[in-house]
């Protein structure tokens, strides 16, 4: 292909990649890790936590996030403590770029999609959350995808759901991953589009949302002779 390109156009043979789009590429003999350490740097010296303490996980648990600005339980208003930001294309910005870094860290997809929900009206309490995820990857920021060149010609699913965790809609949390024999090739953390009546319906939903994905990727596959 190189060799085609370069009787027409003028280019540059860069040799293997190693850097692209923000995403670094390690390679040995065995493996190939792609993973985002310049990228995660520069977003925690952009946002100034350099000498912040690390997080030991993505969202703390239990956690309640809403858009309401009172207590359900107390009827108090908590704005004063809680108050919209006045700058909501701060939290927009870095939700943004939280978004581009789930292509090489799968472990932060749920506390993205479940942050991603507050970007028209965000709250104080919103950017405390997303600042956490920031922490969080803080700890390990060379830590992303590998892919093995290790032979195994299978795909494997794995899916569950986490039911009514919206507290705003009482919607389901459908989180899935595909892996092409030792390599980690698709996932997603989604809300499901409807409320459901049982525990089978959301589960049987989330196997739907996970089938769906894998028609797909054998289709891929298909098409270029895998």
């Amino acid at each position: 292909m190189k060799t085609k390109l370069q009787l027409t156009l003028k280019m540059n043979d860069l040799g293997d990649i190693k850097y692209f789009l923000g995403i670094d590429f390690a390679r040995s003999q065995k493996d190939i890790l792609m993973h985002q350490r310049k990228y995660t740097l520069k977003l925690i010296s952009k946002i100034g936590l350099g000498a912040v303490k690390p997080a030991a996980t993505p969202i703390e648990a239990n956690i309640k996030l809403s858009t309401k600005e009172y207590d359900e339980h107390t009827g108090s208003s908590n704005a004063t403590d809680d108050e919209v930001l006045t700058d909501i294309s701060r939290y927009q910005r870095l939700l943004g770029k939280l978004l581009y870094l789930t292509v090489t860290r799968p472990d932060i997809a749920y506390s993205v999609q479940t942050l991603s929900q507050f970007m028209q009206k965000p709250k104080r309490s919103h950017l405390e959350a997303a600042q956490r995820v920031v922490k969080y990857v803080k700890n390990h920021p060379s830590q992303g995808i590998l892919l093995s060149n290790k032979q195994r010609n299978t795909i494997t699913a794995y899916c569950d759901v986490d039911r009514a965790t919206c507290p705003i809609t009482r919607k389901s949390i459908t989180g899935f991953f595909v892996k092409y024999g030792h390599s980690l090739i698709s996932w997603k953390s989604k809300k499901q589009s409807t409320i459901s009546r049982s525990s089978a319906e959301f589960e049987y939903r989330s196997i739907v949302s996970t089938v769906a994905e894998l028609v797909w990727i054998l289709d891929l596959f298909k098409d270029i002779g895998i």
